[in-house]
């Protein structure tokens, strides 16, 4: 894959503080983002207030939600926000367009990262829509390890896309089960095998 180093002479750094946010709906997209340092966090939020993570950016990626606004002069359907300090090389419109049409390595960067965020995507949709919370659930905490978990139960809500009520019935069926161990604001997973195995069971 092309290193996104070598395009740093056709846009400038950015930098933000940790849980800033960096876009939301209706704003426009102004240039191409390849993030250099940090994570950036991407959700949707429903018209009740309900939140689910799409995606992370990590280092060396672009987001393909600013990639989509920028090729299709939309807004910003969803929110960004840093996780951590963030810092990320910024395209402008201009010079994006024209390394697109010239260069060959950096708009093999570009779709490639777009179509293998695509497929992330359509991943989420398909555990969304085909598979029970407590499958996804169990699936997500195995994917974790054994070990502590600091996070609410309202932000893992917000991670697969349901209500915190749901998480919290989920997570002390669990702990009935002596696969993890609730506490205020975490939680230890002790069985992480055992929740993978429930994970691949049948969701009828």
């Amino acid at each position: 894959m092309t290193d996104p180093a070598r395009y740093t002479a056709h846009g400038h750094t950015i930098s933000a503080p940790d849980g800033a946010c960096l876009f939301q709906p209706g704003d426009e997209s102004r240039a191409f983002l390849i993030v250099t340092k940090g994570h950036v966090r991407v959700e949707q939020t429903n018209p009740e207030g309900r939140t689910m993570v799409l995606y992370r950016v990590h280092e060396g990626e672009s987001c393909v939600m600013t990639t989509s606004c920028l090729m299709g002069s939309r807004p910003y359907s969803g929110y960004g926000y840093a996780e951590g300090p963030v810092e990320a090389l910024a395209i402008g419109d201009d010079a994006f367009r024209r390394l697109l049409a010239e260069d060959a390595g950096f708009r093999e960067m570009v779709f490639e990262g777009f179509t293998r965020r695509l497929g992330e995507l359509t991943d989420v949709i398909d555990a969304l829509l085909l598979h029970r919370t407590d499958l996804r659930l169990a699936a997500w905490l195995a994917a974790r390890g054994n070990g502590r978990c600091e996070m609410t139960q309202q932000e893992i809500a917000q991670e697969l896309g349901t209500a915190r009520e749901v998480v919290s019935r989920t997570l002390k069926s669990f702990e009935r089960e002596g696969w993890l161990a609730l506490g205020r604001g975490r939680f230890d997973i002790t069985d992480a095998d055992a929740l993978a195995v429930h994970a691949k069971s049948s969701v009828t």
